[in-house]
């Protein structure tokens, strides 16, 4: 009997319940539940990840004509170029650049030296011949003087004027003669003077097509020592190839890596280059070969940005060492790089899905019991999928990777407002 009565106790509990039950529903919004997660407590790593492509740590450079500048060809076309790879010996041939510019500046000095050596001549033989005159004249002068001086020897017994005038005639011829040494002096330095200029010309002409054609023979580029061709970039990052131009101040058609050092060149952008300090820890991936996984060290970091083709923003240069020496690295391959920027343990973390702003304050919607309710959070750092929770939150709370459709009857939980929850 008293079983009975608890059950018809029950039933009436239930019959009074239902319809209240569905003439007052619950205010709060539904959430599917399949979006809920727990708060983790563990480790943390904080990282950026970049591509990046490899290249040779120490390379020997294979450079067009070094004396280009010096025979005033500032752009050189290339017109010939082996396929990159090649391996190549000590000597062996590289590449070809155009020959037309200085062919024709070769031409051209040519004929200016002929030019110059015609002008040699001839300034020898007008000064020999001028000599040669000057030197009769001073002949002439010298019987003049003569003359004049028997003229004065035999004027003693003449009349007084007579006598002085054939004084005075002797003075003059000596003065002539005099002055005309003096002149053939004079014209000796203007000559060697005259022809010194000309063969000044000439030899700094000669000079200029030596440099031109030892800079033409440069012109069939050859391999400074035994490696594998790698071709060189251009400020854009374009490799040069057939067709390309290389200036005098960047002569590099090519390289030969030392393949047994590595590193990867990466770009990063204004933000994240902030987290990024010379020895942190990289895990590196190969694109060709995605199980093989290597590791490396941040060794440099630019101090200035630059804009990189189909970049919004600046970027930074980084350059990560590979710690492995493998066989099947080769320059131009493309690594995926995870820098590991920190690693904090022992800390509380939800997914940034997680994580409403308003108001500069950040909120979670925890799973209260059942009930939905805005909790408000202190976050601390970041990484690409998570944020670490330093107020507000305990392990295992339960939070929602969405906001409700309607907020609407839920309750926020200010942490100025309670005890923060750790």
């Amino acid at each position: 009997m008293k079983t009975k009565r608890i059950l018809i106790a029950l039933g009436l509990s239930l019959i009074l319940v239902i319809p209240a039950w569905l003439m007052f529903p619950s205010s709060q919004p539904e959430v599917d539940s399949s979006i809920v997660v727990a708060v983790k407590r563990g480790q943390f790593v904080v990282s950026v990840t970049t591509t990046g492509e490899l290249q040779a740590k120490k390379s020997i450079e294979i450079k067009g004509p070094e004396m280009a500048r010096a025979a005033n060809i500032w752009q050189m076309k290339i017109s010939n170029l082996v396929p990159e790879g090649t391996v190549v010996k000590s000597g062996g041939f590289v590449a070809e650049l155009d020959r037309s510019e200085i062919a024709q500046k070769l031409k051209d000095s040519e004929l200016s030296v002929q030019k110059f050596q015609s002008q040699f001549e001839q300034a020898i033989l007008d000064s020999a011949l001028e000599l040669s005159k000057a030197r009769d004249e001073i002949v002439n002068l010298a019987y003049t003087m003569e003359e004049k001086r028997i003229a004065k020897e035999q004027a003693i017994y003449e009349a007084p004027a007579m006598k002085r005038q054939a004084e005075i005639d002797q003075e003059r011829a000596q003065k002539a003669l005099e002055q005309a040494r003096k002149n053939y002096r004079t014209k000796q330095k203007q000559a060697i003077a005259k022809i010194r200029v000309v063969d000044a010309d000439l030899m700094k002409e000669k000079s200029r097509m030596d440099i031109m054609a030892r800079t033409l023979m440069d012109f069939t580029i050859k391999a400074p020592a035994d490696g594998m061709v790698i071709y060189a970039r251009e400020w854009n990052g374009r490799k040069k190839v057939v067709g390309s131009t290389i200036n005098a101040w960047d002569p590099t058609v090519a390289t030969l890596p030392d393949l047994s050092v590595m590193e990867s060149i990466t770009y990063i952008n204004e933000v994240d280059i902030q987290k990024l300090a010379v020895g942190q820890r990289v895990e590196l991936k190969l694109d060709a070969d995605p199980n093989k996984k290597l590791s490396g060290k941040v060794t440099q970091l630019a101090n200035i940005g630059e804009q990189r083709p189909n970049a919004d923003s600046k970027v930074f240069e980084v350059k990560i060492l590979v710690n492995e020496s493998d066989t099947t690295l080769r320059p131009a391959m493309t690594t995926s790089n995870t820098i590991i920027v920190s690693t904090l343990e022992n800390v509380l973390s939800v997914p940034l899905e997680a994580v409403q702003t308003e108001g500069g304050r950040s909120f979670v919607f925890r799973n209260s019991g059942g009930s939905v309710t805005r909790q408000e959070v202190v976050l601390g750092m970041m990484n690409e999928n998570n944020v670490i929770v330093e107020r507000g939150l305990s392990e295992n709370d339960l939070v929602y990777l969405s906001q409700p459709e309607s907020l609407k009857g839920i309750p926020t939980d200010s942490l100025s407002a309670s005890t923060a929850r750790k």
